[in-house]
C-alpha cells in the first residue's frame, strides 16, 4: 500500500465507514433482526430493506432534527410494516420489534463511532476534514448526537446539495470545500462503487475500508489500497 506523504486534507464518508466498521448497514440491521427474534428469510429481509430505502427516498419521513436512533426507528417501522403486510410477521409485533432492532443498531453504531474516534482525533489534529455522505437530510443531527460534528470543516450531504454518490460531483464539492487540489485529498470510504471509483475519477487518493458488502461482486472486488480497520489509516496517512 502506498504511503500518503503528500496529503493535505481528508474526505470521510459517514454511513458504513465511521458508524459500522466498513460493514454494509444491511448486515448490521440483519443482525438486529436476529437479535430481536424477527424470523424471516434473508431474501425477504433484503426485499424489505430495499423497499424502505426507496420509500425514504420518495417521502420525507426523516426530518433534520432526527438523530440516528430516530432514523432507525422510522426505518424499522417501514421495513417491518412491509413484512407484516406480506403476512411474514404478525402486525402486533411490528412496534416492539422495531424498537428492539433500532436499539440494537444504535448501540452498534455508538460502539463503532467510539472505536473510530481516536482515528478522527489524530487526523483532525493534522488535516482539515470534510464529510461527504449520502444521507437523509439529518446528518448534522446524527453527528451532533455522537459528538462528531467538530471534526469536520464542512458537511456535504446528498439530501442537502442535491447530488448523490456515485456522482463524482459530490466529491468535487468536498474537494472545493477543502480548497485543495484533488491529488492532495485522501478519500476514506466503505463502498467501492460509491466512494472509491468516483473519488479516483476526479484525481483523489483513496483508502477503501472493506467489510461485508451488499453484493458478492463488491465482496470479490480488489484494490491496492484496502484497509480492514479504520485505525490502519494512521499507518499510511500520518
Amino acid at each position: 500500500m502506498e504511503k500518503f506523504s503528500d496529503i493535505k486534507g481528508v474526505i470521510f464518508d459517514y454511513g458504513g465507514t465511521i458508524d459500522s466498521r466498513g460493514v454494509h448497514w444491511s448486515e448490521v440491521i440483519w443482525d438486529g433482526y436476529r437479535n430481536a427474534g424477527v424470523e424471516v428469510s434473508k431474501e425477504d429481509f433484503r426485499e424489505c430493506y430495499v423497499f424502505a430505502e426507496r420509500e425514504l427516498a420518495k417521502v420525507r419521513h426523516i426530518l433534520p432534527e432526527h438523530n440516528f436512533h430516530d432514523l432507525l426507528l422510522i426505518k424499522m417501522r417501514i421495513e417491518l410494516g412491509f413484512l407484516a403486510e406480506k403476512g411474514l410477521i404478525d402486525t402486533g409485533s411490528v412496534e416492539p420489534q422495531a424498537v428492539k432492532v433500532a436499539d440494537y443498531c444504535y448501540n452498534e453504531a455508538k460502539s463503532s463511532v467510539e472505536e473510530a474516534r481516536p482515528v478522527l482525533e489524530a487526523l483532525h489534529a493534522r488535516y482539515p476534514m470534510v464529510l461527504v455522505s449520502n444521507f437523509y437530510g439529518n446528518v448534522e443531527s446524527v453527528l451532533a448526537d455522537f459528538n462528531l460534528r467538530h471534526y469536520f470543516k464542512e458537511i456535504i450531504e446528498s439530501a442537502v446539495v442535491g447530488v448523490r454518490k456515485p456522482d463524482p460531483q459530490i466529491f468535487r464539492l468536498g474537494v472545493d470545500a477543502l480548497g485543495l487540489e484533488p491529488c492532495n485529498v485522501l478519500v476514506i470510504g466503505d463502498s467501492y462503487k460509491k466512494d472509491i471509483v468516483p473519488a479516483e475519477s476526479i484525481g483523489c487518493r483513496v483508502l477503501w475500508l472493506k467489510g461485508k458488502g451488499w453484493t458478492a461482486d463488491e465482496d470479490a472486488q480488489m484494490h491496492p489500497n484496502i484497509i480492514k480497520k479504520l485505525a490502519e489509516v494512521l499507518d499510511v496517512a500520518l
